[in-house]
């Protein structure tokens, strides 16, 4: 099930839901900063309605109406958002609370029909206070916004002089659609914070599976290259007429390798210097073939600076495999020789031979040697190459390199 079909439960737990946390926070501040502005638009009708209540009632509601409201704003700056939830449900019940009280209080006396009780201007508010307080229950926020409405027009029906019976039903429904276009927009908009996190979730999970994927692809193809690279290649030369010294020599190399990668999960890869990274692929050179000419040319060799291990691996298992294949159909007459060259945003490695060579065309895509110890596995690695040139009685020359992005 996708983290969009989990639903409201989905969103209990926002330290993981940046945008709906996002959103919550700006609605909060919102309506802190009605709270703010409504005391001071409305302070006449506060004043005639104060003249009706006792004298420590408006002081009193003034406090629990807009305290919390204004309060709101300031807790949104705090890192736990379930403060601002907390709060806004202060501010929301306080509203209800501070209406219930304007009746069994009222001394008698009516207000101007055309004059209002002050809690009836901004019904809409507290009601916005209410979504941000349980932003996940669409039918509690226009719940909550029925009944302040109902509630606090009936109060204002109540205590204005010779209010039109006929207008109490006309006057509710008018609070409740414009206050619905505040308290619609708010729970959209959780609505789309919610849904763009379960999305972003989804995403995320799906590029992990696709990374793990990708991994055990190249993982396998690594095996796949290193069987072919050494052991097969080793029991091969075993098995065939190749000189016994020879056949010992990738014996060795191939051992060294399986211990390699045998070590490699014992802590993290590091990074290597230029001069080891030559170090390291000179003696992996000699370790193939002891007989092979390695030279390097280039600028100084801390030029490039540190070398990924990966790259350095890649580099090392290409260049030995362009090696073992020159070995076994270059001819027994065949010089070998390796360039390392040193440049400012790369490394490239040339191997070469003078033996029978070859026509690269006529080569199967399924030889693993060239496909995959060499070509692929030199594709993989971001800002790697590798190219084949032979013909014919005309040697081989297998380059690879690597260069900085």
């Amino acid at each position: 099930m996708s983290a969009a079909d989990r639903g409201e439960d989905a969103v209990t737990t926002m330290a993981d839901r940046p945008n709906y946390e996002r959103i919550l926070r700006m609605f909060a501040r919102f309506t802190a900063v009605g709270y703010l502005v409504y005391p001071v638009l409305l302070g006449p009708s506060i004043m005639e309605l104060a003249s009706k209540m006792p004298a420590w009632w408006t002081p009193l509601a003034l406090v629990v109406v807009f305290g919390p409201g204004i309060a709101l704003g300031a807790v949104t700056f705090r890192a736990d958002p379930r403060q601002t939830r907390r709060i806004a449900a202060v501010a929301a019940g306080s509203y209800l609370v501070v209406v219930a009280s304007v009746l069994p209080l009222w001394n008698g006396d009516a207000i101007a029909n055309d004059d209002a009780v002050w809690l009836a201007g901004f019904p809409g508010l507290a009601a916005l206070a209410a979504v941000v307080a349980v932003p996940a229950s669409v039918a509690f926020a226009f719940a909550y916004m029925a009944v302040a409405c109902v509630g606090v027009q009936l109060v204002n029906y109540v205590v204005r002089d010779d209010a039109p019976p006929d207008m109490l039903v006309p006057d509710i429904a008018f609070a409740i659609m414009f206050c619905s276009l505040f308290v619609g927009g708010a729970v959209m908009a959780f609505r789309t914070g919610r849904l763009l996190d379960a999305t972003t979730e989804d995403t995320y999970a799906s590029a992990a599976a696709a990374a793990a994927q990708q991994a055990r692809v190249e993982e396998r193809e690594r095996f796949d290259g290193l069987i072919h690279d050494s052991v097969m290649a080793t029991l091969h030369a075993g098995a065939g007429d190749q000189p016994h010294e020879l056949v010992q020599t990738m014996a060795t190399a191939t051992l060294a390798e399986l211990d390699e990668i045998r070590d490699e999960g014992a802590g993290p890869e590091r990074d290597w210097d230029t001069g080891a990274a030559i170090d390291f692929l000179t003696e992996v050179a000699r370790d193939t073939d002891p007989d092979v000419r390695v030279a390097v040319g280039g600028g100084p060799g801390d030029r490039i600076g540190q070398l990924p291990a990966e790259v350095v691996r890649a580099l090392g298992a290409a260049q030995s495999e362009a090696l073992r294949n020159s070995l076994r159909h270059a001819g027994p007459q065949a010089r070998r020789s390796v360039m390392v060259s040193v440049q400012a945003t790369g490394l490239d490695i040339a191997v070469r031979d003078d033996g029978a060579g070859f026509d690269p065309s006529e080569i199967s895509p399924r030889r693993l040697g060239i496909a995959v110890s060499i070509r692929r596995r030199m594709a993989r690695l971001p800002g790697g190459w590798a190219a084949v040139q032979s013909a014919p009685g005309a040697g081989t020359t297998v380059g690879v390199g690597w260069q900085r992005r």
